[in-house]
């Protein structure tokens, strides 16, 4: 009798695999951690010292919180390196899950201050990107390539994913009003530590020798030349800081700034390489010029899509009416909209795409589209403003309907996105085209740092307009180039 490969053989759980559970529990508990914290983060840090907070200003914070999570994504391409080549995804997801519970404990300790949020933002940077890319893979691996039960694995992944993102902020955040932050960030610890155990115990049973080494390990006299790379790097970007601080312009704006220049020139860099290498075939050449107008338009959409943990998380705690008779609404709340409408809206979308099957729209198109709402999102911002002035407290409906609608253009362009950065990637560049769809975000999220310095009180119609209408225009721009992109992509959907 022959017997069947171990992964066709595994239906533990719920018909899958039961290294799915594992994973599936440390994504839960990873993203309760990460927005939770990311929930009340922007309250903690311009708050005045006297309630428990940094006491910086509202301009600094934005740009914290928008270089925060570039940074994030950034690490992403570090984290697939270090996995691919040194680590094994699993030790790469430990090591990850083990920085980002340091990153939470340095934000809990009341008299860290902002050593402690340098002390975080670092930590939970590297950490996320080391686990973030790498569990996922994981979840991959699971299956064979031919295994119908990895679409429906994803699913669950990513809904168990938006529950505890959803979960986080309710909880975190009422913790924080009703304690301090420190409460609340230490709920975030615990959160990633009971992802540890998920892991660490759960893996050991289930995950068997799957990604405990890596997938292409360096070669002989490759460590060198890695370790010099990096500690190269590192000089020159301390330098960059002693000539700064030399100068003394070394301050927490100018950091950002620069950490925003790097953020924006490194898929700039990508871009100019694969271009340029002559692995690119002239076919790969223009797919790769096919998905230039498309990255550029999920910058745009990055950008204002992540404006729901900064401008728009300002914009619930002092110009919404939180007090609804028997209804207090914290602040933080808010933040679970997003995950929220994702798992309201995915089956639909789901729907939607089935039953227009070969008659949906082209790739191209939904970019466009989700610009469209993207920007139409930040108009809806200007009507209460408009109608009842910048010291009115609004209805907190306007909030809800801007990110239902701003998540409609989320599902036209992030699960597309994703799919068609790997269907037009050169074979020689695979993964690293893959890694231009976290930079895209990274990309958004820096401008975002830069430009929400301008959301200053009675300035706010000029701001959501502004970016409302920067966006719709780059949609209707797109529109016209969707011919000129298909013929790029030639046979690619």
């Amino acid at each position: 009798m022959i017997l069947g490969n171990k992964k066709d053989m595994d239906h533990a759980f719920f018909g899958q695999p039961k290294g799915l559970a594992a994973l599936v529990g440390t994504e839960f508990w990873e993203r309760f951690s990460y927005y939770g914290m990311r929930a009340i983060l922007l309250y903690y840090i311009v708050a005045t010292v006297a309630k428990g907070g940094l006491g910086l200003s509202q301009t600094t914070g934005l740009s914290i919180m928008a270089i925060y999570g570039s940074l994030v994504y950034l690490a992403s391409v570090v984290g697939g390196y270090v996995s691919d080549r040194i680590l094994g995804s699993r030790r790469t997801v430990l090591y990850g899950g083990i920085l980002i519970m340091f990153g939470h404990i340095s934000l809990s300790i009341p008299s860290a201050g902002i050593v402690g949020l340098f002390a975080s933002i670092t930590f939970i940077t590297l950490g996320t990107g080391l686990l973030k890319p790498n569990i996922s893979d994981m979840v991959g691996k699971l299956y064979k390539p031919d295994d119908l039960r990895r679409e429906s694995a994803f699913t669950v992944f990513v809904f168990v994913t938006n529950v505890g993102a959803f979960i986080s902020p309710l909880v975190c955040g009422r913790v924080s009003s009703s304690y301090n932050y420190h409460v609340g960030f230490s709920l975030a610890a615990i959160g990633m530590f009971f992802g540890l155990l998920f892991y660490y115990f759960g893996g050991n049973k289930t995950l068997g020798e799957d990604g405990a080494k890596p997938s292409d390990p360096l070669l002989d006299g490759e460590g060198k030349k890695v370790t010099f790379i990096i500690i190269a790097g590192l000089i020159v970007f301390a330098g960059i800081l002693a000539v700064m601080k030399q100068m003394n312009v070394l301050t927490v704006d100018n950091f950002v700034s620069l950490l925003s220049v790097v953020a924006i020139v490194t898929p700039i860099i990508y871009f100019v390489i694969m271009l340029r290498s002559k692995k690119v075939t002239p076919d790969e050449h223009k797919k790769v010029l096919a998905y230039i107008p498309l990255f550029i338009g999920a910058v745009i959409f990055w950008g204002i899509e992540e404006s729901g943990s900064s401008v728009l998380a300002i914009f619930a705690a002092e110009q919404t009416n939180n007090h609804l008779g028997w209804l207090n609404i914290d602040p933080s709340w808010y933040q679970s909209l997003n995950p929220l409408f994702i798992m309201l809206y995915t089956p639909l979308f789901v729907l939607l795409w089935s039953k227009l099957g070969k008659r949906q729209p082209r790739t191209p198109k939904k970019f466009a589209y989700g610009l469209f709402f993207s920007g139409l999102s930040f108009l809806l911002m200007v009507i209460p403003i408009f109608l009842f002035g910048t010291s009115a407290k609004i209805n907190p409906l306007w909030l809800v309907g801007s990110w239902a609608i701003i998540e409609i253009g989320e599902m036209l362009i992030s699960p597309i996105g994703l799919s068609v950065t790997t269907r037009l990637a050169p074979k020689a560049f695979g993964a690293q085209m893959l890694s231009m769809w976290f930079l895209a975000d990274a990309a958004g999220q820096a401008v975002n740092s830069q430009i929400a310095r301008f959301y200053t009180p009675g300035n706010e119609i000029a701001y959501y307009g502004t970016i409302g209408l920067v966006a719709i225009v780059a949609s209707v721009v797109l529109l016209f180039f969707v011919k000129p992109i298909i013929k790029l992509m030639e046979n690619v959907e």
